[in-house]
């Protein structure tokens, strides 16, 4: 429960509130619509409810660029975009109700992530606020802004600390394809563009006020392939062919989540299920038109079965794609329906060099096994990102006990592959105090120097990213068994709310943005 709740109407407000907060030191904790699953959208302290900064500006097609503030949802950008034939190529299983803000400030992706990368990559610049209040835009290939006091202590405390050797190499997740873990110290030490910290700093260093993003064309055509495998090794073989073709996408769907979906009761709706296989692939291509496409498909296809699909269906037109991408897209409703569980997210974001991803998902399975949990597990397969809902039953007295062993045996898993604890969703609180057990000694320090530099008195979201003293990964979970659902009524509101903001927020995106 937060202190209070702060609903700045500007920019202004923004900066007026954090000059409170830095002569009272009091905590402020960024948020914008709240789907943090690792906790980093709630805390001590006042939240900062960044939703009513939501202007969208005015798109420039010749130069594929847009400003937008935090508040703006990914999906009012993508409505607008796609009618100037332009699109954000990142595009989140949340993107109908998550800000373009919290995508920044966890450095998030999604399924396209295989061909187009994470959020980073799309960002030419921030306007943020410092946490004494001051504000600056900070633009891609650009020098820092160095009128701004806490830009110069970072550039006198911290640069060299992370750019040293010592914090490049030994640290980095060697052969991890995504990462949402710590700050972007590699990605600074290489090009020392701040905008690299900035990114993915999940509101610790600045609160981000307005973004500047890269679009690119909506691709002309599309083709998909499902595959279905045997054995994981012959699915992961087969990701690694979707990489060589150049798939936008591809998407693993685990034996433990099949099962699920085939005991459902809409499961004749799902044309790409196969009864008893280990895993599915799900993968996009993009070409410039159908021939191109049907021609990667078929390519692709190919690939799959020589390296071990039992069953592999080509969907050429927007039509057969829909249909076999159900199953992908039905993952949380069916899990959502299983009686007496509650599908928890706490280890849900996991990614490892490619090659080894059999051996996180057997391993991930086992673990399951021991705590005689269930759980399903699907994810992108191509990145080595793994998605996994542990089906916790609360009516167990022992339920917390066996969640917090089951985080310490996945956590023991990641680091020992060499993998990250988060791909998309961010630290938070949740993965803040695990972060030793992934990062080297180096590296952790260097994170503390950099929040330090630009956060002296801690009152950015404060437990996120660097842990608190005596914090602990599960001590606030959003999951309390003692809170009667939501009845249906109440579930249809909230949804209506939730159309009608995405609504309303684009028609206020066409209204041209004023000189």
């Amino acid at each position: 429960m937060p202190t209070a709740v702060a609903v700045p109407a500007d920019v202004d407000d923004v900066a007026a509130l954090v000059k409170w907060a830095a002569e009272t030191r009091t905590a402020l904790v960024p948020r914008g619509s709240g789907s943090s699953m690792a906790g980093g959208a709630v805390g001590n302290g006042i939240v900062v409810d960044l939703s009513r900064l939501n202007h969208l500006g005015r798109i420039d097609e010749s130069a594929q660029m847009v400003w937008a503030e935090p508040g703006v949802l990914w999906s009012t950008l993508d409505v607008a975009a796609r009618r100037r034939g332009l699109r954000l190529p990142v595009d989140p299983s949340s993107g109908s109700f998550c800000t373009l803000g919290g995508m920044v400030s966890t450095n998030a992706a999604g399924a396209r992530s295989l061909r187009y990368g994470a959020m980073r990559m799309w960002v030419n610049a921030l306007d943020c606020v410092f946490s004494d209040g001051d504000r600056a835009i900070v633009t891609r290939g650009e020098e820092p802004p160095r009128q701004v006091e806490r830009v110069r202590r970072f550039l006198r405390d911290a640069h060299a600390a992370i750019v040293s050797s010592d914090t490049r190499h030994p640290a980095r997740h060697k052969d991890v394809r995504k990462e949402s873990s710590g700050y972007g110290i590699h990605q600074y030490a290489d090009k020392a563009d701040l905008l690299e910290l900035l990114v993915g700093s999940e509101g610790t260093l600045a609160i981000i006020v307005g973004v500047q993003l890269r679009l690119a064309p909506v691709p002309a055509a599309t083709s998909s392939v499902l595959g279905s495998f045997g054995s994981l090794g012959d699915a992961t073989v087969a990701a690694g062919k979707a990489i060589e073709v150049g798939a936008s996408a591809c998407e693993l769907l685990d034996r433990t989540f099949l099962g699920y979906a085939a005991a459902a009761p809409n499961a004749e709706q799902f044309p790409g299920l196969v009864i008893g296989a280990e895993a599915i692939l799900l993968s996009e291509v993009e070409g410039a038109n159908a021939e191109e496409t049907a021609r990667k498909a078929e390519e692709l296809a190919a690939a799959f079965r020589a390296a071990g699909a039992t069953d592999v269906q080509i969907a050429l037109t927007p039509e057969a794609e829909e249909r076999i991408w159900q199953l992908r897209h039905a993952a949380s409703p069916i899990l959502s329906t299983i009686e007496n569980t509650i599908s928890m997210q706490f280890i849900e974001d996991g990614a490892v060099p490619l090659t080894k991803l059999p051996d996180y998902v057997q391993g991930v399975r086992q673990a399951l096994a021991a705590r005689k949990m269930g759980g399903a597990i699907f994810g992108h397969a191509g990145d080595g990102h793994i998605h996994v809902n542990p089906l916790v039953d609360v009516r167990e007295p022992d339920w917390r006990d066996q969640m917090q062993r089951l985080l310490e045996d996945v956590v023991g898993l990641t680091a020992r592959l060499g993998g990250t604890l988060t791909g998309e969703h961010g630290d938070g609180r949740l993965r803040a105090p695990l972060l030793r057990r992934v990062w080297h000694k180096d590296s952790l320090q260097a994170f503390e120097v950099l929040k330090k530099s630009f956060d002296p008195d801690n009152i950015f979201n404060p437990g996120a990213k660097i842990p608190l003293p005596g914090q602990k990964a599960l001590g606030d979970i959003k999951y309390d068994p003692l809170l009667p659902p939501l009845p249906p009524e109440a579930r249809s509101a909230l949804d209506d709310v939730v159309k009608r903001r995405a609504y309303n927020e684009f028609r206020l995106s066409l209204i041209p943005a004023s000189p």
